[in-house]
């Protein structure tokens, strides 16, 4: 990878690039698997602003070029979890994820993993609480990562 990554919390004013960002790569991965039911509520969560503008969301960026985006619920739910196609495999997921945890003390965080991010969340360690599930045509497996608080 070249260039310099940098990691950061979202203003509200970039969260429309990051929303954006967010639907492309959904269509791109996961709306494949899912019924029209399921496109269909992802894109009302995505649209309805009040709740996303409850969420943090944090970006990777290199130099101005948004390439990923993390966004958490409280209490530490993941949201949104995101990166461009072109920089998959590129440590940026990691490097989201780790930027968003020195935001919190105590490191328990759940996720209700898409199809083609379950892999990715075991890798950062995270494990299956159930099989996968479906609601509102939402495929997704619940996971949970617990581990040591780590010093703020």
């Amino acid at each position: 990878m070249n260039g310099t990554i940098s990691v950061k919390r979202l203003s509200p004013e970039a969260l429309p690039a990051a929303k954006a960002l967010i639907w492309a790569v959904f269509c791109q991965f996961e709306a494949p698997e899912y019924s029209q039911e399921g496109i269909r509520s992802f894109r009302s969560v995505l649209e309805d602003d009040s709740r996303c503008q409850a969420m943090s969301f944090y970006g990777a960026y290199k130099e101005d070029e948004l390439l990923g985006v993390l966004a958490m619920r409280r209490p530490q739910h993941i949201g949104f979890f995101f990166v461009r196609a072109d920089h998959h495999r590129q440590g940026i997921g990691r490097q989201l994820f780790e930027t968003m945890r020195q935001d919190y003390a105590v490191q328990s965080f759940t996720v209700n993993a898409a199809p083609y991010g379950v892999p990715f969340y075991r890798r950062l360690g995270f494990v299956p609480t159930s099989t996968e599930q479906i609601t509102d045509g939402i495929r997704y497996t619940p996971m949970k990562l617990s581990e040591p608080s780590v010093g703020m």
